[in-house]
Parts: structure tokens; sequence; C-alpha cells
């Protein structure tokens, strides 16, 4: 029986899930019925990559008409719930913070953490001049920009990493602000002019992490990618999460967290900030059991007053 790995259809995506199944021991099936190599046949067990459209990639509005990131995971979620695939990748980055997994999925695995670091195409930030236009619609980078670089303007791009950076190039923004471990799965990494330290631009929850997400009860599919699981990245995105949940963090929440480990010891470091960049609330804690910490240093953020930064903008 063939592993069917559900994800979305934007180039990364199919790239990432081409990574996982090249994890689990085989090329997958193309999404266009032949294998990546077309001299191998359809081995029991051999993984086949089911591409599947989300409301998310389809709409070309705001993602808060939609209930959020939500719009990315809905469809993979009915599919896998319904049996149509098996195993479902996932950015973690994209996954909601707000809401559980619907019931029956669970995540088996966290692959290990690629590089958490945001970067910029087109140009260097201190080389722009005033009113340059950056594209990104994430709003924890673009609160970060405003704080930075007041000059610069952030301004809302949707569409997968390649689209946008055809709209870089048709100079419809001056700098693009990207996930570097995006660029790297599309191969367009040499286009980074300049990567932001995690002083600079502080890493989303999740960031440069793939999740694998099974149906609970499948055993097979669970042991197989449990066989993938990074207990270190396990370990310090689950105090990310944590923390974002504790939160109650949505899709357009101004939050960043950035968790690390050394030997038993994780050190989460976290900030809100005010959508205008004006205000950033941040704290920093230890400890050795992740969700705790999570949940700590979330509570020092809200005594000092992230919650009316969150609830300030809508979603």
């Amino acid at each position: 029986m063939q592993l069917r790995i559900g994800t979305r259809s934007s180039p990364m995506a199919l790239a990432q899930a081409r990574l996982v199944a090249s994890l689990l021991g085989r090329d997958p099936i193309d999404p266009s019925g032949g294998t990546t190599d077309p001299g191998s046949g359809a081995n029991p067990g051999e993984p086949v990559i089911v591409p599947l459209s989300t409301s998310g990639d389809r709409w070309g509005g705001s993602l808060a008409a939609l209930g959020g990131k939500g719009a990315f995971v809905k469809e993979l979620d009915r599919a896998q719930l319904a049996g149509e695939v098996d195993l479902v990748v996932h950015c973690l980055k994209d996954m909601p913070g707000d809401v559980p997994l619907p019931e029956g999925l669970s995540i088996a695995a966290y692959l290990p953490r690629d590089d958490v670091h945001d970067c910029v195409v087109g140009a260097c930030l201190d080389d722009l001049p005033n009113g340059a236009r950056i594209g990104t619609s994430s709003v924890r980078r673009a609160a970060q920009l405003r704080r930075s670089h007041p000059h610069l303007v952030p301004l809302p791009i949707r569409g997968s990493a390649n689209s946008r950076l055809a709209k870089l190039d048709a100079g419809e923004f001056d700098a693009l602000i990207l996930a570097v471990a995006g660029l790297e799965r599309i191969g367009e990494s040499p286009r980074a002019a300049q990567i932001l330290t995690t002083t600079q631009m502080l890493p989303a929850v999740g960031a440069g992490v793939l999740a694998l997400q099974c149906r609970t009860e499948d055993a097979s599919t669970v042991a197989a990618a449990r066989s993938l699981d990074d207990a270190a990245t396990r370990a310090c995105v689950t105090a990310e999460r944590a923390l974002l949940h504790e939160l109650r963090g949505h899709c357009h929440s101004p939050i960043a967290a950035y968790s690390t480990r050394a030997g038993d010891e994780l050190t989460l470091r976290a900030a809100v900030y005010s959508a205008d960049g004006a205000t950033m609330l941040d704290a920093t804690d230890r400890g050795v059991e992740p969700a705790k910490l999570g949940v700590a240093v979330a509570g020092e953020l809200l005594d000092r007053g992230a919650r009316a930064l969150i609830d300030a903008i809508p979603h």
C-alpha cells in the first residue's frame, strides 16, 4: 500500500513533500502520475505526493477574511480525516496557534530545524532610500521593520515565494522580506541580499520547522513519521507553541519567539509588538520543561501588557 503525502500545491510545498518522501527512504511518485525516477515502478509503501488546493492559496485578499492561517490547513485536514491522504507536511509557522488540531489528527514528527532567519531580497535594508517599498504580509516582520527602519514602507504581498520574487523583478517592490529556509527549499537562496540576525528580526513561532501530521489511529504512518522526529526541535517548538497558545495568538498577532536548547536546558526569547513597531515587550527565560517554559514567558509578557497589543489588531 502506498503512502499518500498530502501537501499544498505551491512549488515550495511540493519541494518539502519530496524532501519528506526522500527521508522516508524512497523516491516519490510525481503528482503527474510518473515517478521522479522514470525507470522505477510504484512499489508498495512508495510515497505518492498528493497536491491539494487550499482556500488560502486560491484567495488573493487578506487572510483575515478567510479566518487566518487556518485557510492553509483546513482542506488538508479534511482530506486526511476522509482518508484521502495518509501524511500531511506542514510549515509549522503556518499552523494556527489559537485553535487545536481536529480530533483524530496529531503531529507525529518535527524534522530537524532549518535556518530560522529572515532575509532581505533585492537590497540590504540600510542601502534603501526613504519610502522604499518592502513586500511582506507578516505583521511580525512589518512591526519589526517599522521599529528598526521607520523610513521604509512595508506593503502587503500575497502568493507563493516564486510569485513574490516575480513581483519584485517586475518592479512592484524595492525589496522583499522572506524566510531563508523557504528560499533554500526552492533553490533561490543566492537571491538573499541580507540575512537578518535574530536580534535584528526575531523569528516566527515554528520558523524553519516542517511538521508531519498523521491520523492518530494510523499506527503504521505514525511509526514511519516518528522515525524522522528530532527531539531537540520538538522541545524547542513545544515551548514556542505553548507561548503562542497562552497568548492566544492568531495569524495577525505581532508575536515573535525563538527557543534554543543546550543539553537539557531550553532558552526561550519572545516579543510582542504594536503594529506600528513603536512598542515592544520582550521576555527571556530558561527551563527544562518546554510547555511550562512557554507558559511562563507568555505570563511575563501578559503581565506587562501584551494582551492590549495583541487585541489591538483585528482578526
